[in-house]
């Protein structure tokens, strides 16, 4: 058993696609990872154990701090871990309950359900980019409306709710278990290219000879 520190906890080889959303203590998200990490390990081989893996997807937002642009890494989901296994055993539920930080699996912890396909297709698109999603390369139509050319907002157009080129964020709608969450997705802007200098018409009157 590996762990890649502060992005996902690795059990053996996790050949399932099946995703369940855990809510721990919001800015807790990597200590809870690591104290899984520890238990898993401690009780390696142990039998109830599936392989499994927690991710953890976050963002890069640039921020102004006393003038200056900084870039920084939040959560996408604050508060939320995703656990890809092939089941949730008796042993392995236990586990990650008794863990400090944890508060419930979604959307009850009586009632686990894995995301439905739609649900996994967005996390799962998110998390292509890797577990730190970078800024997206956008540009803008003679409308004003943002055209997404590469990046993790690309295929989230639909979701877009707001834009604000002054900061280059894009304020996205992301649903899961029938709750809505507005996130703030980082884009580079494209400078339009110049129109190039119109050439002088060339007259058509002929000079006198």
């Amino acid at each position: 058993m590996r762990i890649a520190r502060g992005r996902a906890i690795f059990s053996g080889t996790v050949t399932s696609e099946l995703y369940y959303a855990i809510q721990v203590l919001t800015g807790e998200e990597q200590l809870f990872m690591q104290r899984v990490e520890k238990q898993i390990h401690r009780i390696s081989g142990a039998p109830g154990i599936p392989a499994c893996r927690l991710r953890w997807p976050r963002r890069t937002l640039t921020i102004r701090r006393k003038g200056k642009r900084v870039t920084t890494i939040q959560p996408i989901f604050p508060g939320y871990l995703f656990l890809e296994t092939p089941e949730v055993t008796p042993e392995l539920y236990h586990l990650l309950r008794r863990s400090s930080g944890f508060i419930r699996f979604l959307p009850e912890n009586h009632a686990l359900i894995p995301l439905e396909a739609k649900e996994l297709r967005l996390v799962q698109h998110l998390l292509s980019f890797g577990d730190v999603l970078k800024e997206s390369t956008v540009t803008f139509d003679t409308n004003n409306r943002i055209v997404v050319k590469a990046g993790p907002l690309q295929g989230l157009e639909g979701r877009i709710v707001k834009v604000d080129k002054r900061k280059g964020r894009a304020k996205v709608q992301l649903d899961l278990y029938d709750t809505a969450f507005l996130i703030d997705l980082g884009f580079r802007a494209l400078e339009k290219a110049p129109d190039p200098p119109c050439e002088p018409a060339k007259s058509s009157v002929r000079e006198p000879s």
